[in-house]
């Protein structure tokens, strides 16, 4: 008897070995099969030439990443034994979230995932078009508030909070490399930078737009699993709370040690991301708080001892 109890978290979308997505998708057949039904929905190819460039995040890579981080999930349970109790999607991984526990099937996530990309990047063609967001590590929160003061004149929105020291920053493109500088002097350090920007307060009419011409043309259903919320942390069991907060994802920060506190307070002693995950697998409020495990890509495809 064990008091384990396993937290299942599918990841934002991060840049990607493409070579390792493109042959688990081939060898493996339940994600073969989920690939083939993905281009029967939209009616496309998704597997294009392999890249070595894995920062791609156009409307075929979303739909390949989720359903990747699907079967990634399914070999989980067959080949590792892992039984979630809970689930959790932070940023782009609550499209996979949303199929896994059944709160759309996942021919509907293959479409909510197509249209919402096109829905993104018709609205920023002609909205915020020269905002990034930009993440920042080891920077002192005092630092940190000075900077924010400067900008106090300019575009700036603090998208999300990861760890101590952790934010992604959302800022006008022309004013990124003052405050790169800005962060180096006090002592943080620059990571990568987002095109088009996320979870940002001005986003609204993003929020609106996708309601009204994605989310409005699908029914969802309770949660099979409890969903945490990664705006809040807050612990979702409907079908209400699902769709809230994936719009909730346009236009409201993350707040991953919100998301720990949840899991914690649920009795989560183990984490497994279920995806390619350069982020949140690492933070210290994550390996401070629970066993962790990362199923990617590259780890199915190794051959596995039969007991």
């Amino acid at each position: 008897m064990t008091d384990e109890r396993t937290a299942l978290i599918f990841p934002g979308m991060a840049p990607t070995k493409t070579g390792d997505v493109s042959r688990f998708l081939m060898i493996n057949r339940k994600a073969r099969e989920r690939l083939a039904t993905a281009e029967d929905v939209l009616g496309r190819r998704l597997l294009g030439p392999v890249r070595e460039d894995g920062d791609v995040y156009d409307e075929a890579a979303q739909v390949v990443f989720m359903l990747t981080c699907l079967s990634l999930a399914e070999w989980a349970e067959d080949a590792l034994g892992v039984k979630p109790e809970i689930c959790a999607g932070p940023s782009f991984g609550q499209k996979a979230l949303t199929s896994y526990t059944g709160v759309l099937s996942f021919e509907e996530t293959v479409r909510l995932t197509a249209e919402l990309s096109r829905c993104e990047v018709s609205y920023f063609a002609s909205d915020y078009s020269d905002v990034v967001t930009h993440c920042f590590v080891r920077t002192p929160e005092e630092g940190f508030a000075e900077v924010l003061a400067e900008l106090k004149d300019e575009f700036h929105d603090v998208s999300g909070v990861i760890d101590k020291g952790f934010y992604l920053l959302s800022v006008r493109e022309k004013d990124l490399e003052r405050v790169k500088t800005r962060v180096r002097a006090i002592g943080g350090y620059s990571m990568h930078t987002m095109r088009p920007p996320v979870h940002s307060t001005y986003f609204g009419g993003l929020r609106r737009r996708a309601e009204e011409e994605v989310l409005s043309g699908f029914t969802f259903r309770d949660p099979e699993l409890p969903v945490v919320a990664d705006q809040d942390g807050a612990l979702l069991d409907t079908a209400v709370g699902v769709r809230r907060m994936l719009l909730d994802t346009f236009d409201r920060p993350i707040d991953w040690p919100s998301m720990v506190a949840t899991l914690r307070e649920q009795g989560v002693t183990s984490l497994c991301f279920s995806g390619p995950d350069n982020l949140f697998h690492r933070v210290d409020s994550t390996v401070a708080n629970f066993e962790v495990r990362t199923v990617t890509p590259a780890m199915a495809l190794k051959p596995r001892s039969r007991a």
